[in-house]
């Protein structure tokens, strides 16, 4: 294993002005056709926000969540690659503030703003008073514990490394500086508070995401509802976030150039787990349809069957063959996780794969007489400035702090949190705590 100072030198490579300005390009074309779409009055204009909202911050939300469970499963297997995962946090905080903007101009986008509700319990739950302050209140939760935990992970790596990176991020890093003691101490203190950060924001997440998936997704169709909904959204968002942190894996080991440190077995990991849950997302998919079949409720089957009908059928084929069909067949075997072309292959077929299953969760619901599926400018646009805006907030995460959780490679303390100790006097805790 390479030194600290070693594997801090190797991956340091400054990330491409190219790729930056593309970034820049893609935000600027995506801002100006959203502003374009206020002006004009354009309701697809905020539905294409929202729709990329929903993708976006279902992934961003999920790759720190899967962070937080290799705390909890005290997963060393990822030590080297995590770094990469947790730079997704970095677009939470904007997906905040795009979150309040959405609600601004929920009138173009949600029926529950101007259509009646006959319903005395739907009445109450989506009354605007009651919806927008808890949906703010649970992601505001979600990105604070998310953040937190990052903290907590980032510090434990900037605390005796060199002064590097961004300039953006210098008071950051001097905070996490601040009070930071021995190396051994802090490794077994950040370990005890990250079990407990990371049970709290597991509890936030399946917790909160469900109800925003209720609220910001299912409530599009007024009569429609399904208890295997918000499951069946998060973990949407979850295997495309496995799929994509996959994919960044692959382009961060040949730009950094670290094949002995990101190695095949990372890879066949990442296929294992990108199988997996491609298989639960169907499971999900398909458990949620069997109710809505055999029940055959009214207020249930056509939520389905307009999905299965002209012009959405195209589009919900796809989203099966590009979420389950596609990985599930093809990552099936071991040569498929280890071959770099079918890896790239099945994963992106998942990411955009999610992209077309956010854009079914809202469009028919509010263009169900639609003789063409709406697909245009402003959709296209704002994708790409959310594009462009979600790489931003990784680069400059990327750019300022080290790439990889060195301290847990290379200090010989690392393995000690195996054995949980009392921070505080560094004596073994016995077995029940």
């Amino acid at each position: 294993m390479p030194t600290r100072d070693e594997i801090l030198a190797s991956t340091d490579r400054p990330i491409s002005k190219t790729l930056k300005l593309a970034c820049i390009v893609f935000a600027v074309i995506g801002l100006l056709v959203f502003f374009a779409g206020v002006f004009t009055g354009s309701e697809r204009a905020w539905r294409a926000m929202l729709v990329n909202w929903l993708y976006f911050s279902t992934i961003s939300s999920a790759g720190v969540m899967f962070v937080a469970v290799q705390r909890i499963t005290t997963a060393r297997w990822s030590r080297s690659i995590i770094r990469l995962l947790e730079g997704y946090v970095a677009f939470l905080p904007v997906a905040f503030i795009l979150l309040i903007i959405i609600f601004l101009g929920k009138n173009y986008i949600f029926p529950w703003t101007h259509e009646a509700l006959h319903v005395p319990e739907k009445q109450l739950y989506l009354n605007p008073l009651f919806l927008i302050p808890r949906d703010i209140i649970a992601f505001g939760i979600i990105m604070g514990l998310s953040v937190w935990y990052i903290w907590t992970t980032v510090r434990l790596d900037v605390g005796h490394s060199p002064e590097a990176g961004a300039n953006w991020a210098k008071g950051l890093r001097e905070r996490m500086r601040r009070g930071f003691q021995d190396e051994r101490r802090e490794i077994h203190s950040t370990h005890s508070l990250q079990g407990k950060l990371a049970v709290l924001l597991g509890f936030a997440f399946a917790f909160g995401w469900i109800v925003l998936s209720w609220d910001l997704s299912m409530s599009l169709d007024l009569h429609f509802q399904s208890t295997m909904y918000g499951w069946w959204v998060f973990m949407g968002g979850w295997v495309a976030a496995l799929a994509s942190f996959t994919l960044l894996t692959l382009a961060w080991r040949r730009y950094l150039d670290q094949y002995d440190l990101i190695t095949d077995k990372h890879f066949h990991d990442l296929g294992k787990l990108c199988f997996a849950f491609s298989a639960f997302w169907g499971y999900l998919t398909f458990g949620q349809y069997l109710v809505i079949w055999y029940g055959n409720l009214g207020e249930e089957t056509h939520w389905a069957r307009l999905r299965l009908i002209h012009p959405w059928l195209g589009l919900t084929l796809t989203t099966v063959t590009l979420m389950f069909v596609l990985p599930f067949f093809g990552l099936m075997s071991r040569a498929a996780k280890l071959f770099l072309p079918t890896l790239v292959l099945f994963t992106s077929s998942t990411v955009v794969g999610l992209w077309v299953h956010r854009y079914l969760e809202v469009y028919p619901s509010l263009y169900y007489k639609a003789v063409e599926a709406p697909m245009g400018l402003w959709e296209i646009g704002i994708t790409m400035g959310y594009l462009g805006a979600w790489g931003l907030c990784y680069i400059a995460f990327m750019d300022a702090f080290p790439r990889m959780r060195v301290t847990l490679m290379t200090s010989p303390y690392r393995d000690e949190v195996q054995v949980p100790v009392n921070p505080k006097t560094m004596e073994p805790l016995p077995a029940h705590e």
